[in-house]
């Protein structure tokens, strides 16, 4: 026997009851002469019958997944047994409430033949209705779930598409510039290996897991910094805050590297004198807020380059309208990008 979900067999049962008492209404609205009581009756006791017999004996049955209904002639046999039966049941106690609450008054008209056609006709077609309607529902609700798992593993490929790109592209400008180094400065270009080094193992832990702790994901962003550093000498400034409370915060790993290194390239980089990079977090109105500002060329100069695309994908995938990305003017000079998620309640 498989398990019950009774919240389900519950919900079924209030529909099915709604639908009897539609049933007694548009039975009175053609046969104004008869009793509206007794019509309810009826229409309310082979209605909850057949529920009853379908609804909770098809889980003595083994179901098909995609309906949660008995497979085959199984099912067929079991809505047959169920309208035969509930008709039956319903009838038998139908005419003893009938009777005790005097709902058909000595003398009132009545044809035998013609009750009992109208009363088999409607228990069949209700029936058959009825049963078509939940079976119909359950399999939209095993279809929308199967639809939500294939869209769910459809981002995670997404995700590791777009980090796969990402990944390459800050490789081969990284090694490009150590190359540069290497023929004018062998300390600084073995310092700058050593950084990558350092940020090579932590997006190698990074990779291992969707997400990690904030903490984490600023520590990558330092040795990515300290990478930049060795090549732009005192020309960058940087400066990370990570409040202790937003430390073990689950984040997606790579999250803030792309952004901070659209604002070196296009923000700090093109000045002569060079630039301030400070990226900080903070909680705001239930959100985890993760800021990274410059005092560079502004958003006039500095359009968002291929790693924040990649990043504003990744927001959506992961959290849809919920998570925000803004570029922006920073007062006194310079840009902002706030990245806002949700955070964990």
């Amino acid at each position: 026997m498989a398990p019950v979900d009774w919240i389900a067999r519950l919900r079924h049962g209030l529909q099915t009851l709604a639908f009897c008492l539609a049933i007694a209404t548009l039975q009175q609205a053609f046969q104004p002469d008869r009793a509206y009581g007794r019509t309810l009756v009826y229409s309310v006791l082979i209605g909850m019958s057949i529920w009853a017999i379908i609804d909770l004996g098809r889980s003595f049955f083994p179901s098909a997944a995609e309906t949660g209904w008995p497979r085959g002639v199984w099912g067929l046999g079991l809505v047959g047994a169920g309208i035969v039966g509930g008709w039956g049941l319903g009838n038998g106690i139908g005419n003893r409430l009938c009777e005790l609450w005097q709902l058909l008054p000595a003398g009132a008209p009545v044809d035998p033949d013609a009750d009992l056609r109208s009363s088999v006709l409607i228990t069949v077609l209700g029936g058959i209705a009825g049963s078509y309607y939940f079976y119909s529902a359950n399999r939209s609700a095993y279809l929308e779930r199967k639809m939500g798992e294939a869209r769910r593993l459809a981002d995670e490929a997404r995700l590791k598409l777009l980090e796969s790109q990402l990944e390459p592209h800050m490789l081969f400008n990284t090694l490009a510039n150590l190359r540069a180094l290497i023929a004018v400065d062998a300390p600084r270009a073995q310092a700058m290996l050593d950084h990558m080094i350092a940020f090579l193992r932590s997006t190698l832990d990074g990779s291992r897991s969707a997400t990690h702790a904030l903490e984490a994901e600023f520590a990558r962003t330092a040795d990515y910094l300290a990478l930049i550093a060795v090549r732009m000498g005192p020309r960058l400034a940087t400066s990370l805050t990570l409040p202790s409370e937003l430390a073990a915060v689950p984040v997606p790993a790579l999250l803030l590297q792309p952004v901070v290194e659209n604002s070196i390239r296009h923000g700090v980089e093109p000045q002569v004198g060079g630039g301030r990079i400070e990226v900080s977090a903070r909680a705001e109105d239930g959100m985890l807020v993760l800021a990274v500002a410059d005092d560079g060329v502004g958003p006039g100069e500095a359009a968002p380059g291929f790693g924040t695309a990649q990043v504003r994908e990744r927001l959506q995938a992961l959290y849809g309208g919920a998570a925000r990305y803004d570029f922006s003017a920073r007062p006194g000079g310079g840009a902002l990008t706030e990245i806002r998620i949700p955070l964990a309640p």
